[in-house]
């Protein structure tokens, strides 16, 4: 009998049975005694005994407890409802007698250099690579044969739909057939991998573990657009960027020195997750719920491991912590986003990376010179005026009439509901009855928190526009935060676009912004204001959109700032080819905002708008009415015509590439903040519960990280991706053969953990695992090595004895047979039709599907399908939303994308067959196959069943497949003939026009031949 492997045999049973009391999580662990670890199992009991006693189980403890006569007293417990058998128990007292050895989680030990078994020579079994060697061995040792070879229309339908996830023709099947080269079949493997639909089935499985959706998810769902991260994908696959490289640029692309575009925008992988804008929701809460959520799919995606549990506590399985849950979290926790996007319009949550067009991205770097020019243009102007502006002093009669406000508001007096505009028409409504009090100058508005004064078409200003508020203030009562003015439609609900002037712990701040926070600019005083005295408070705003041009005044005289945030670079208005709501009529208003914190029993008095940016002077002349030009700032600003020229040209400089940048697209990436944010333990995950700060780190059980590398993101990818850590070459190769064999070499393709299924062939994974790293993380090496491989030749067709001796297939004695994915099933009846579009990425599409889904969903949203070629695109282009994902392929098991999933469910439903049948995607496939095989063999209906059947099953068929099919036709073009109206019926499915002159009951006795042949357990299977 072969000694107990402790991996194998020892360990499961002590992680099933014990490790819930008795394992990693401190917080639950019992009698303060450990089984999870060799100190642990080593250590004594306070009997006194060794808890194992190598060599001599009655000794142990371990061995005493679990065969205790007394039930009260044995291992495990009885209500924990857990229990070993005898052989269990058998399996543990032999381990103890032979020396009770040690070793790590099979997956955490590095991967090291494997021996292929050597070929036994006697044998007549084929093997053609490396694979089968190691197949083979295995099942010698368990007395089993390998399947015969599939024949070679099996074999390329397999090969087809796994590399490339569409099926053959009918010219590669028959090129095929009559290739009798000794390399016929590594020709075909080679020409799939050459394909760009490979790149397209490769990214169709990503989507599923990148949780890849084109909406937000949670109740409202809102739109959005990241197809570029898709397509960029799709490109990766196709130029087979090394594994290794895929996952460094997705982790932290943004961070390698000179990172590319294309790099960057890798790193959307970590803001796929799901977003929410819903009313009531805590921004800190849901931000920290992104962070999580990245850390959950790197985990699951790249390492094999569930870390969920660990945000609340230790795993009970493995030896992560709490802790090391928290440190990783701090690596994602470092980029300037928002907890809530933007319910009002329709930006996109920083941070961002623009999307050029052709040509694009070198346009706007000129026009960035342009603007860079202009100011240099304009500060050399400024610097050689100093002759000109002595000249201009001693000429006072020349003084320019000072700037004029474009709307001023006294609050003297109330007429009809408003507050007149002494410099214009368009004057103030009162919301909710703010009331007046004694003023600075007469009158004054005074706010309770919760109504406010809108300045009707007043203060409307972009990012380019220079412009100044001025006014006097009386806060009353210290606020944590009161909106003092401001020009947008809500706070977090509209990202804060526009600006605002808010008092911070009573200390102004003022802020430009398109999307807070990460695109805006804003600027606090560091000094907070009186409360119940009148302050003079302005602040201007020169165009530039940097912070430096934000200046606060109170009384007259410049206040030190400091700069909160400083990076605008679109603009603040609401606008509706941007598809934001209210474009165009957006007020300035005063004492409030919707979901905000009101300016509570605060009072403001004689507001004065501008559309220039005050100098220093201008507003001291505020304060002093013997206003007087004093500096060669207001010279150049208000005098000097060469400096004004200069100015009107940066002015004009910097609109154009506004107006340039407002229409190229942009997509959530990664990038970090200049200073680290702080990471906290959250007791039991809670984000209102910080305990102890972390630094960033790794589970060091694992394995450390290694000194020469970042305590960053860009460090975490190195970790993950250096050949010492044990993980992840394991999980990538595994899931390379999921896609070829329908299950891995383990079969829990999301957890390499304690409470994950053990390797079947832990020396062949180890062995694939190793190559793939010396490749260079070579994937299409992987599949090609794998697709020629004997293993992978087999019939799928067990014999007798296979199917009884290896009923599940798990030692690998017959070739693979499972059903396809949703996607890919519905790309086959496109393909075999000739309806499908090879257009190959771009956005997301909305073929048919049935009327109500969205509505049902409680979103608001309703659905209209595309028309023409969109109709027939790929499945991986559908549109995607998370709370009514395409029905039909949800009926064959598609995921709703809401998180990471490593493995689809798979059921077998009624309603999989009624879509096949029903569904207008298939019908319409159905009919326009018909077409072409009705124009083809017009009146031959044996050819007409042959080529039907080879498009779709990809083989010829047996004689009695061809009579029961022929037979069926003969039924249906009789009750079609009689029927006519049904067969009309049966014929308008679909958008595709009729093709013309075919009779209309053959054509629908061949487009139910077809949809039956849909609808034939070959098609949806691969075999």
């Amino acid at each position: 009998m072969p000694p107990v492997d402790f991996n194998f045999q020892v360990r499961p049973l002590l992680s099933d049975r014990c490790f819930s009391c008795h394992g990693p999580d401190e917080r639950a662990r019992k009698a303060k005694l450990r089984l999870d670890t060799a100190d642990g199992l080593s250590g004594r009991a306070k009997s006194g005994l060794a808890i194992v006693a190598a060599l001599n189980r009655e000794a142990s403890e371990l061995w005493r407890r679990i065969t205790n006569p007394n039930l009260d007293d044995r291992m495990p417990p009885s209500d924990s409802h857990l229990r070993l058998n005898p052989d269990e128990i058998e399996t543990l007292g032999r381990w103890i007698e032979e020396g009770a050895k040690h070793k790590p989680h099979w997956s955490f030990i590095p991967v090291e250099r494997v021996e292929v078994p050597r070929a036994n020579t006697n044998e007549s079994v084929r093997t053609g690579n490396e694979i089968d060697a190691f197949v083979r061995a295995k099942q010698r040792s368990l007395g089993l044969r390998p399947a015969s070879e599939a024949t070679q229309a099996q074999w390329l339908r397999r090969v087809s739909l796994d590399l490339v996830g569409l099926p053959p023709t009918l010219e590669e099947m028959d090129a095929f057939s009559a290739d009798t080269s000794a390399d016929a079949y590594e020709k075909v493997v080679d020409r799939l991998l050459a394909s760009p639909a490979y790149g397209e089935r490769m990214a169709s499985e990503w989507l599923d573990l990148a949780r890849y959706a084109d909406t937000y998810g949670y109740q409202a769902d809102v739109d959005r657009d990241m197809s570029a991260w898709r397509d960029w994908v799709i490109r990766a696959f196709n130029s087979n960027l090394r594994w290794d490289q895929f996952i460094l640029w997705q982790i932290a692309g943004d961070m390698l020195p000179g990172a590319t575009h294309d790099q960057k925008l890798a790193t959307a992988f970590n803001r796929l997750h799901r977003q929410t804008n819903e009313g009531g929701s805590i921004e800190e809460e849901f931000r920290n719920e992104y962070v999580s959520d990245r850390v959950h799919t790197a985990g699951t995606a790249f390492l094999g491991l569930t870390l969920e549990c660990c945000r609340c506590h230790d795993h009970k399985f493995d030896p992560i912590s709490q802790r090391d849950y928290y440190r990783l979290s701090a690596f994602f926790n470092n980029i300037d986003e928002s907890g809530l996007y933007s319910h009002f319009t329709q930006a996109t949550p920083t941070p961002t990376l623009p999307l050029y067009g052709d040509g694009q991205e070198s346009l706007h770097r000129e026009l960035i010179r342009k603007v860079a020019d202009a100011e240099a243009r304009l500060i050399s102007e400024v610097s050689q005026a100093g002759p000109r502006f002595e000249a201009w002093r001693r000429a006072p009669d020349r003084l320019p009439p000072p700037p004029q406000p474009v709307a001023a508001f006294d609050f003297d007096q109330v007429v009809a509901n408003q507050f007149l505009n002494r410099a214009g028409s368009n004057h103030a409504a009162l919301v909710e009855s703010p009331v007046l009090v004694s003023g600075k100058l007469g009158q004054a508005v005074s706010f309770s928190g919760d109504n406010s004064v809108v300045c009707r078409k007043t203060g409307r200003f972009h990012r380019t526009d220079p412009f100044s508020l001025s006014f006097w203030i009386r806060p009353t009562e210290a606020q944590a935060r009161a909106v003092v003015l401001h020009c947008s439609r809500a706070w977090t609900d509209s990202g804060s676009r526009g600006y605002e002037l808010v008092l911070d712990a009573g200390r102004p701040r003022f802020a430009l912004i398109h999307f807070w926070p990460g695109n805006a600019i804003s600027a606090r005083a560091r000094a907070a204001l009186p409360l119940n005295a009148w302050s003079q408070l302005t602040a201007t705003y020169d165009g530039s959109s940097r912070a430096e041009g934000l200046k606060l005044y109170i009384d007259g005289r410049p206040v030190d700032v400091d700069v909160e945030k400083d990076h605008l670079y679109r603009d603040i208005d609401h606008r509706g080819e941007w598809g934001d709501s209210e474009a165009g009529s957006i007020d300035l208003a005063l004492g409030g905002r919707f979901r905000d914190s009101g300016f509570r029993n605060g009072a403001l008095d004689d507001l004065k708008v501008f559309d220039v940016c005050l100098t220093g002077s201008e507003v001291a002349g505020l304060m002093d009415s013997s206003r007087h030009l004093s500096t060669i700032e207001d010279f150049a600003a208000r005098v000097d015509e060469r400096c004004r020229k200069a100015a009107s040209e940066l002015q004009q400089a910097r609109e154009e590439e506004n107006r340039f940048i407002a229409g190229v697209r942009e997509i959530m990436v990664m990038k970090e903040l200049a200073k680290r944010r702080q990471t906290y333990v959250l007791r039991r995950g809670a984000y209102d519960a910080p305990g102890d700060l972390v630094d960033a780190g790794v589970p060091e059980r694992i394995m450390p990280l290694p000194s020469e590398y970042p305590g960053n993101r860009l460090g975490l990818a190195r970790w993950m991706i250096d050949r010492r850590h044990p993980l992840t070459a394991r999980v990538a190769v595994n899931r390379i053969w999921k896609l070829h064999f329908g299950r891995g070499l383990v079969t829990t393709t999301e957890d390499f953990g304690a409470q994950g299924a053990l390797p079947s062939h832990p020396e062949l994974l180890d062995w694939l695992a190793f190559r793939f790293m010396e490749s260079g993380w070579d994937r299409k090496a992987l599949h090609r090595l794998i697709a020629l491989s004997s293993t992978y030749r087999q019939d799928s067709k067990p014999s007798t004895a296979q199917a009884s001796g290896d009923p599940d297939n798990r030692w690998l004695t017959s070739g693979p047979r499972h059903r396809l994915l949703a996607e890919q099933i519905r790309d086959e009846a496109l393909a075999a039709s000739g309806l499908l579009t090879r257009r190959i990425g771009w956005r997301s599409v909305k073929p048919y599907q049935p009327v109500g889904v969205w509505e049902e969903a409680g979103t608001g949203k309703s659905y209209t399908p595309d028309k023409g070629d969109n109709l027939y695109r790929r499945s991986l282009y559908t549109f995607w939303r998370r709370t009514a994902p395409p029905p039909s392929m949800l009926s064959f098991d598609a995921t709703s994308r809401e998180v990471c999933t490593a493995k689809r469910e798979v059921t077998t439903t009624p309603l999989q067959a009624l879509v096949l049948l029903n569904d207008v995607q298939f019908l319409e496939a159905s009919r326009v196959m018909a077409e072409g095989l009705a124009r083809r063999h017009p009146g031959d209906v044996a050819a007409t069943v042959s080529e039907a059947f080879r498009r779709l099953i990809n083989r010829s068929p047996e004689a009695r497949e061809s009579e029961v099919l022929q037979r069926l036709y003969r039924e249906q073009r009789e009750f079609y003939s009689l029927h006519v109206d049904a067969a009309e019926k049966l014929l308008a499915a679909g958008d595709r026009a009729r093709e013309k002159g075919l009779p209309t009951p053959e054509l629908a006795a061949i487009t139910t031949l077809v949809s039956t042949l849909m609808n034939h357990d070959e098609f949806v299977m691969k075999r």
